[in-house]
């Protein structure tokens, strides 16, 4: 394995760092991912039954214990719930715009990977190649193959190098932008949904008298 490595060249171990650099953020992209994730409706029937019976704090820890942009929504939303319905929903479209930096953290380098990736195999493939000629240039006809072993080697290993990393880091980064596109439609979906649920809790409270503050 060493020896492959070698042979690959110095691009060959820009095309490594560049791996190592994909695995950490899609890693972390993965486990961000899992702990944002939440069971919406289970949780906005919990806020629903807190905000109506006028248990606004109850409502807030509830939103405390979840890390989700779909909590963050429902919190801004509570404490925001003495606002003119239309205020209410700038400040919830406001805060839905400020979660795509958080889901879109790292998706900008890994699609940079993914595009430099196999062009760097490509520059590989070039060095490679000259390397070769400069062999048969500077000898002529060569009697022994294993004096071209060097350029040709790293050509088709940087070559190689630059596909496997691309390939997978690819399929990641579109599987990450459809999620992230996902949750950030169903966000700007939800604020008329809150904007609706928080007023109607105010009403209920108006009509039943002064709840928490």
């Amino acid at each position: 394995m060493i020896e492959f490595i070698i042979q690959g060249g110095p691009v060959l171990w820009v095309i490594m760092v560049l791996s190592v650099v994909a695995c950490v953020i899609v890693i972390e992209r993965l486990l961000y991912l899992k702990r944002i994730a939440v069971d919406e409706d289970k949780l906005f029937v919990r806020i629903k039954a807190s905000l109506l019976e006028g248990h606004y704090n109850e409502a807030l820890a509830i939103c405390d214990q979840n890390l989700s942009p779909f909590s963050t929504l429902l919190k801004i939303g509570i404490e925001n719930r003495h606002q003119p319905e239309a205020v209410q929903r700038d400040i919830l479209k406001d805060a839905a715009a400020l979660e795509a930096p958080k889901l879109e953290s790292g998706l900008s380098a890994l699609g940079t990977i993914s595009s430099i990736a196999p062009l760097l195999g490509l520059l590989g493939t070039v060095t490679g190649t000259m390397k070769a000629f400069g062999v048969l240039g500077k000898f002529g006809a060569v009697s022994d193959p294993s004096a071209l072993a060097t350029g040709v080697s790293e050509a088709l290993i940087t070559t190689v190098g630059g596909i496997v990393v691309a390939v997978p880091v690819v399929i990641f980064y579109n599987y990450f932008v459809t999620r992230v596109n996902l949750i950030l439609t169903k966000l700007e979906n939800q604020v008329n949904t809150l904007v609706l649920l928080i007023n109607a809790a105010n009403g209920a409270e108006k009509k039943g008298g002064p709840g928490e503050a």
